[in-house]
């Protein structure tokens, strides 16, 4: 993965080890994984229309010049194509092929939390079920565009992330009248003590009000408590969450940079 050219040993570490993570919480979380020199595909054909459970992760040294074709082989049966590749150098090599065949292309920073841990949460964890109608309704306002179908598949896909690491978490934030406010996954790998946390999301009617302020803070807590040294989550280079992140601890450690044609 990229990393400033000065940065210290230490967030090297920290940056293998997230991609370690990574790496093994994809395999994990596929129903099948069909692999290649320099990679693998991740798929699963019960969430066929999720990006997030269908791509390729490259995370060795393919030949850059046919890797579309090798992506167009192991995704034919699918109507996208996503390529995820943590390092770098390898982007750039891939990326001329890449864009020639079309795809447009993202960069994703990998942020470690390094500030104080919070002494406090003030979320709880949830069942799948009292997601189900929140998550639904962020992904209408995320994606208008989109069809109920896709809409399913992704709220359901959660379903997958159970298998992705031991232990597994979704937490939330409830407003006065019990509603779900904001929401966050925790996956914790207690043989590594890495954790991350995705997808925090606040609902459209309470933002602004501190609730994924909370959810972080539950997250950072219980990661804590069941012993994780590396606690990591990803942000869009040019969102302005990132920033948010930053005043909350996170620095970012590397990057992945996202292929994608649909």
């Amino acid at each position: 993965m990229s990393t400033p050219s000065d940065a210290p040993a230490a967030d090297l570490a920290e940056l293998r080890r997230i991609q370690g993570f990574l790496s093994e919480f994809t395999r994990r979380q596929a129903e099948r994984t069909v692999g290649f020199p320099g990679g693998f595909a991740a798929l699963d054909d019960t969430y066929a229309l999720s990006h997030g459970n269908n791509h390729v992760l490259v995370d060795g040294t393919p030949a850059p010049e046919t890797l579309p074709a090798v992506v167009d082989e192991l995704m034919s049966h699918l109507a996208h194509r996503t390529v995820y590749i943590p390092d770098a150098a390898v982007a750039e090599a891939c990326a001329g092929p890449l864009g020639a065949a079309g795809y447009t292309r993202a960069t994703v920073l990998l942020m470690l939390h390094t500030g104080p841990v919070p002494e406090l949460g003030g979320a709880r964890e949830v069942e799948l079920p009292a997601l189900r109608g929140p998550v639904a309704e962020s992904w209408r306002r995320f994606l208008p565009e989109a069809g109920e179908d896709v809409v399913h598949a992704l709220v359901e896909r959660r379903t997958a992330r159970l298998r992705g690491a031991d232990d597994v978490r979704f937490l939330a934030s409830h407003d006065e009248f019990g509603e779900v406010a904001s929401w966050a996954d925790l996956y914790i790998d207690p043989a590594t003590r890495v954790a991350q946390i995705e997808d925090l999301v606040t609902a459209g009617t309470h933002l602004g009000q501190g609730h994924a302020g909370v959810v972080l803070d539950t997250a950072l807590r219980l990661a804590a408590d069941a012993g994780c040294t590396t606690v990591f989550l990803t942000a869009l280079t040019d969102d302005w969450p990132r920033h948010w992140y930053e005043r909350r601890g996170f620095v970012a450690v590397g990057e992945v940079h996202c292929f994608e044609r649909a």
